[in-house]
């Protein structure tokens, strides 16, 4: 099975084996601002690498960008991409490699890879959040991806969230999730509370350092998510609830506790875990989702 993750910094296919492992692996930087084209010649030059070495079948990609589930095609896309919304990605990709191409977000193919083969291993309902540079989310019912009627089920970056009033999300307006719990929330949070201006790693790092305005940017951030999550439970009744993400491992302690205190009784079984695969979770769920539709 071959998966394919297509991001703004770089794009990478796998060979994928039945149980879930990456088997070979390719890797290029995304030619982004060289247009949509250059984008897709590197995505299938990658996959047509590892094509010679199995029999694969159809190919998957997780993707930046909202995917029309019906068509394949790019309903929308920020900046990262230029110019990809509207692209054809499932029908060019398919041209290029002469196979069938199945299309979906990045983060909904983190979470089929995750409940296929990482932390979500086992659980047939999944809600995951991907806490990076901003915020994502995947919900995953009877082992397959809940697309809604855009392909956006289970955006969780909008939602209202306490603390996030002079924080603004990227869609343009304040208050929301992800303009508090994400790297560039943690980032502006700072900024405010210290007028330094720094990335939002660096702020975790300042905060494991002993800073103590960065322990409490990056805590009160956790708190809100961890909050936010419990209430997600009771609305969407998941197994388990996973995150993932390159602010994950700083946000966990204090979304931790705060989820453990706001679960509702009748869902105080649902655990919060740490995503497992990584920079691999996209390309498995992927591959997964190529074998799944």
């Amino acid at each position: 099975m071959i998966g394919i993750d297509i991001g703004g910094t770089k794009t990478a296919a796998a060979l994928v084996g039945p149980d879930g492992k990456v088997l070979q692996r390719r890797e290029a930087p995304t030619p982004a601002r060289s247009g949509p084209e250059a984008v897709l010649d590197t995505a299938a030059g990658q996959a047509a690498e590892l094509l010679g070495l199995a029999d694969a079948g159809p190919v998957g990609v997780g993707t930046a960008g909202t995917v029309d589930p019906a068509t394949g095609h790019i309903r929308y896309s920020t900046d990262s991409l230029p110019g990809w919304t509207g692209t054809p990605v499932a029908d060019a990709l398919a041209a290029r490699l002469g196979r069938e191409v199945r299309v979906t977000n990045d983060v909904n193919a983190a979470a089929l890879g995750e409940c296929w083969a990482g932390a979500g291993r086992g659980r047939a309902h999944v809600l995951l959040v991907a806490a990076g540079t901003g915020l994502g989310g995947a919900v995953v019912r009877n082992g397959r991806v809940e697309a809604g009627a855009r392909g956006a089920a289970g955006e969780v970056a909008h939602l209202p969230a306490p603390g996030a009033e002079r924080l603004r999300c990227g869609c343009g307006r304040y208050g929301h999730l992800e303009a508090i719990a994400s790297g560039t929330g943690l980032a502006a949070a700072y900024a405010i509370e210290t007028g330094d201006r720094v990335s939002g790693r660096a702020v975790a790092d300042r905060a494991a350092a002993g800073d103590a305005v960065a322990r409490q940017v990056v805590d009160r951030a956790g708190a809100v998510l961890g909050a936010v999550l419990a209430g997600l439970v009771a609305l969407l009744d998941p197994d388990a609830v996973l995150v993932a993400g390159g602010a994950a491992g700083a946000l966990l302690p204090a979304a931790s506790a705060a989820y453990a205190a706001e679960l509702p009784a009748g869902w105080a079984d649902v655990p919060l875990l740490p995503a497992a695969l990584g920079a691999d979770a996209v390309v498995v769920g992927a591959a997964r989702l190529a074998t799944n539709a």
